[in-house]
């Protein structure tokens, strides 16, 4: 007989503030973005004794981005297009319970920008929510992999991909899009988990009834909104394919009923093509959950000209900063700046860089009586323009990839610090002038990577203290960390690297306690979870993902992959291809 325990319903309280316990439920572990587990049999004392306690292939090449989850006795793990999904008998090592492959049309893949990647899946009410690549959001029953319901959110000959992973809250399944390199509008939208029909659906740009502000009301660092502030952010109809996409994280605040969420690049990625500030792209929002309602927002990146798109991953945390409570929302940003803001009012509280080498602004305004407020003053040597005209440019820091990429960092509230993957590159941006048709690239730039001048790494894990905006502690590492980070309360810190190697280091400084190389480069995000009494730790490996590219996609053109083939060429002595999910844990005593 087949050992299959769920939780029951209404079982899996959405803990927001505790920790991950036993149980792995959402992608970040809880609603808050943490990646904090309140599991504590492994310390920064024992954790070199860890050992592989089982693995398991998904049969699937190209790269293994996201996490999987685990509900009582199962473990779910997804895997790139064709975004197969496993459910796994924890009781067993393993063990096949059920297996879900949908068919899909293999035209989505030239047009999923960076690599075939998927972030994951979401648990709730019974189901398992999956974001296909062909834009299909599918619920399946969790015991079975039946397909409870699907539907389609957008349309992939236009360019739009689903590669985010969704977010359960209360009744509703919670997801964005892909699609910025393509001209695709940017949209976040509410979904009915019980039947799969839409509730509503924010767009990134254009007239406030599509975005659902309510001018006036809404607000921007404290400020109203004026009526339709994104129309007149645009040149003529250019909103309409403005990207500003959402194929990042979400986080929830049960005590306001806000959800939180980042959208990316404006397209193109020429920005003499799209004079304005582009908004709302490169934009932090906060929104009604039951109606998708704004309530603020912030842009980061006003007109960008550099790819930094804002779609990571935003930390919901309390904290006091100058000996007020405050209720916290974290941010690190593609654009080199980590910011600090009160997550009721948007109000920013701290931005500051966490690479030393950021070069393309100097500072964030923080002069509350400035027109410029909470705006980056940017050094005209870096911008990819002037007077209106087309401009290449060398030595911007950071590179398009950002200082971070989607890769999420970790709070533990036990040290009071952030742990954050981070990219330690810069790049040459030669934009050029590009046409739109649906369906095919709409970049507009051609670049090259390389580490700031000087250096030799490519990337740090760094320890971030939000509160003053200063890194703690930085471990270099040969290339960049791609991986999830996942902070415990045994006061151990976990991440994995381009070359395989997942790591352990001590919270409080950084010495590393435990590696161990994995089948193939890790881009996936770390988890642990407690079964029959015993802790686990578990990552998907499988190198891609943007950085990984070359390796994934067979890409030898040094310019291919918006840069980084040639930028990560030396990644292939190091790794190669394969999905394979690690499970650690400490050897029987």
């Amino acid at each position: 007989m087949l050992s299959f325990m769920l939780m029951a319903p209404g079982a899996m309280a959405q803990d927001n503030q505790a920790g991950t316990g036993k149980n792995w439920t959402t992608p970040a572990g809880t609603l808050n973005g943490q990646r904090y587990s309140s599991l504590d049999q492994i310390t920064n004392q024992n954790a070199g004794k860890l050992q592989v306690a089982w693995t398991f292939s998904t049969g699937v090449l190209r790269g293994h981005e996201g996490a999987p989850l685990v509900v009582g006795d199962v473990m779910y793990v997804h895997t790139p297009f064709p975004n197969i999904v496993y459910a796994l008998d924890l009781n067993h090592e393993g063990k096949i319970l059920w297996k879900y492959q949908p068919t899909q049309d293999p035209n989505v893949i030239p047009v999923m920008c960076c690599d075939t990647v998927n972030r994951g899946v979401a648990y709730g009410d019974g189901k398992i929510f999956l974001h296909q690549a062909d834009t299909t959001l599918v619920a399946l029953d969790a015991k079975t992999g039946k397909v409870a319901w699907s539907v389609k959110t957008d349309d992939p000959s236009k360019g739009a991909t689903g590669t985010d992973a969704p977010l359960f809250v209360k009744d509703k399944v919670y997801v964005g899009v892909s699609g910025g390199e393509f001209g695709v509008r940017g949209w976040f939208a509410a979904y009915d988990a019980n039947d799969g029909h839409q509730v509503w659906r924010g767009w990134s740009m254009g007239p406030d009834k599509d975005m659902l502000i309510v001018p006036g009301k809404t607000t921007v660092l404290g400020k109203p909104v004026a009526a339709n502030s994104s129309l007149e952010s645009w040149k003529g109809d250019q909103w309409k394919i403005g990207g500003g996409d959402t194929w990042g994280w979400k986080s929830y605040d049960p005590r306001t009923n806000l959800i939180f969420y980042g959208s990316g690049n404006p397209s193109t990625w020429n920005p003499t093509q799209r004079p304005g500030d582009n908004k709302y792209s490169m934009t932090i929002w906060a929104r009604d959950a039951d109606t998708g309602e704004v309530k603020w927002m912030y842009q980061m990146t006003p007109h960008d000209q550099w790819d930094y798109d804002g779609v990571n991953e935003m930390i919901l945390t309390d904290q006091e900063i100058d000996g007020k409570p405050r209720h916290l929302l974290v941010h690190f940003d593609r654009n080199g700046f980590a910011y600090t803001l009160d997550r009721d009012s948007g109000e920013l509280l701290v931005a500051d860089k966490y690479d030393p080498a950021v070069n393309w602004a100097t500072k964030i305004d923080m002069d509350r009586n400035s027109k410029d407020y909470g705006r980056p003053e940017v050094v005209p040597k870096y911008s990819t323009q002037h007077n209106g005209e087309d401009v290449n440019t060398t030595g911007i820091c950071p590179a398009a990839l950002g200082t971070k990429d989607e890769q999420p960092a970790a709070f533990s509230p036990q040290t009071g610090l952030f742990y954050v993957p981070t990219n330690h590159v810069c790049m040459d941006y030669e934009p050029f002038r590009v046409a739109y048709t649906a369906g095919q690239p709409y970049v507009g730039a051609t670049l090259s990577m390389y580490p700031p001048k000087g250096s030799t790494n490519m990337g740090n894990f760094i320890a971030w203290d939000a509160r003053t905006g200063k890194i703690v502690w930085s471990d270099p590492e040969q290339f960049s960390v791609w991986s999830g980070a996942l902070a415990t309360a045994g006061n151990v810190v976990f991440y994995g690297t381009l070359e395989g190697y997942l790591k352990a280091v001590d919270a409080k400084t950084g010495k590393e306690l435990y590696s161990f190389k994995t089948p193939s480069g890790i881009i996936g995000n770390v988890i642990t979870y407690e079964h029959a009494g015993k802790q686990y730790v578990a990552v998907l490996s499988g190198v891609g993902g943007w950085a990984g590219i070359g390796l994934a996609a067979g890409l030898t053109d040094p310019h291919a992959g918006l840069g980084a083939v040639g930028g990560y060429a030396a990644l292939n002595q190091y790794t190669s291809l394969g999905g394979t999910l690690t499970v650690f844990a400490l050897p029987q005593s």
